[in-house]
């Protein structure tokens, strides 16, 4: 049976992520993943979450399996909000909610605010998952190209004079894929113009507490006056991404609307990881582990930077991130990064992403592709990368 016709006009363009389909090919065990977008496993606090949900479940297992409301646990909410203020996330009249994991937070922001063939700014290039809530909508994406400070603000304001753009859509810290922190003076000028030419901003920022080098940078939320920054982030990145926990600040009035859509969406997000998510903040020292997974995260990026530089030819660059979890590499424009991925992994045993997974228009050619130095041991780093240099240096006869 054909079910094309009964596809609705949201739900034809959406296509498979290209990670995911790759993730098919990775099922060997040979294969050695650069390609995650998650953090080290070795790190989620797997015996304190164990206590931590065991007690939950005797003490109070009735609250913990039952209904709960919709905007989130009470007590929970108070300490993402402590956590928000701490970045200077929350203004006077801001109201929070839970949302299951950052992912549903951003596409609930996408079905409260964007219309059909509403133009919507994305850095380019720019996280997946965002890009397909923007799709699932009907959004016409606009992509601003990014220098190495974020992106470029004179295109923005090209764009913005001759579109009438709803929302800009950034992650300022650490973006994914290109590992990019955005500066101060862009934040700065990103709100000017948001506010000059009359749209919202979506605040992403999942990856700021992974800070491994430079110096912490204000979130353009602290310096909004008007109630205009949508501030989004999650636990997924800092404790372990299957609580699904992340949640929205912002005016008081979105977040009653949000709070309606969440509602029917999936009701509320589960108490049962609310709360074990509570106490972990309560009883344990977060900053601490955040502090070890930092260092973590600065060793191996600093040893695959070490390794890229050694293996790789010296006709390709890339990014040199001060935190996060992904390094972006260009190659010259002989690559196709689609094809060369799908070679790393049949024939090299190595996988990465290409950039094309991250474009508003995917079905471009791209001679970039994304790295991951999260998940993989150094051992495997550096074989990783040996592999893709060689690969390189044979297509590139160098």
């Amino acid at each position: 049976m054909n079910f094309e016709k009964y596809y609705t006009n949201r739900a034809k363009p959406l296509k498979a992520s290209g990670i995911r389909e790759m993730f098919k090919l990775m099922a060997d065990p040979a294969v050695i993943s650069l390609a995650g977008g998650a953090p080290d496993p070795a790190l989620f606090p797997n015996e304190e979450l164990g206590k931590i949900a065991e007690e939950v479940l005797r003490e109070n297992g009735t609250k913990a399996l039952a209904y709960g409301t919709t905007d989130g646990y009470a007590p929970l909410k108070e300490a993402l909000l402590e956590r928000a203020r701490k970045v200077g996330a929350v203004a006077e009249g801001d109201k929070i909610i839970v949302t299951t994991g950052g992912q549903q937070g951003l596409d609930l922001i996408a079905r409260v605010v964007v219309e059909d063939n509403e133009d919507i700014v994305v850095e380019a290039p720019s996280f997946v998952g965002t890009l397909n809530s923007l799709r699932s909508v009907r959004a016409n994406l606009i992509g601003v190209d990014m220098d190495e400070d974020g992106m470029n603000m004179d295109k923005l304001e090209d764009v913005l004079k001759t579109k009438n753009v709803k929302l800009i859509y950034t992650i300022p810290n650490f973006q994914n894929p290109t590992g990019i922190t955005m500066s101060l003076e862009k934040r700065k000028k990103m709100l000017d113009l948001a506010e000059k030419y009359d749209c919202l901003i979506m605040e992403d920022n999942p990856y700021g507490d992974l800070r491994f080098a430079g110096e912490p940078i204000a979130t353009i939320k602290s310096l909004d006056k008007t109630g205009r920054v949508l501030y989004v982030s999650s636990l997924s990145k800092i404790l372990a991404p299957g609580l699904r926990i992340g949640y929205i600040v912002a005016s008081g009035e979105v977040i009653d609307k949000i709070e309606i859509m969440k509602q029917v969406n999936d009701v509320h997000t589960p108490c049962l990881t609310q709360m074990i998510a509570t106490e972990f903040l309560k009883k344990y020292d977060v900053e601490a582990h955040i502090k070890k997974a930092c260092d973590v995260y600065g060793r191996k990026c600093a040893f695959m930077l070490s390794c890229m530089e050694k293996y790789f030819p010296k006709s390709v660059t890339w990014t040199k991130p001060q935190g996060g979890l992904f390094i972006l590499v260009t190659c010259p424009e002989s690559i196709n990064a689609e094809e060369l991925s799908m070679e790393a992994v049949k024939n090299y045993k190595v996988a990465f992403v290409p950039s094309s997974n991250f474009a508003t228009d995917m079905s471009k050619k791209t001679c970039s592709f994304r790295l991951n130095y999260s998940m993989m041991p150094e051992e495997k780093i550096e074989e990783g990368i040996k592999a893709i240099g060689a690969m390189l240096k044979e297509k590139l006869g160098e």
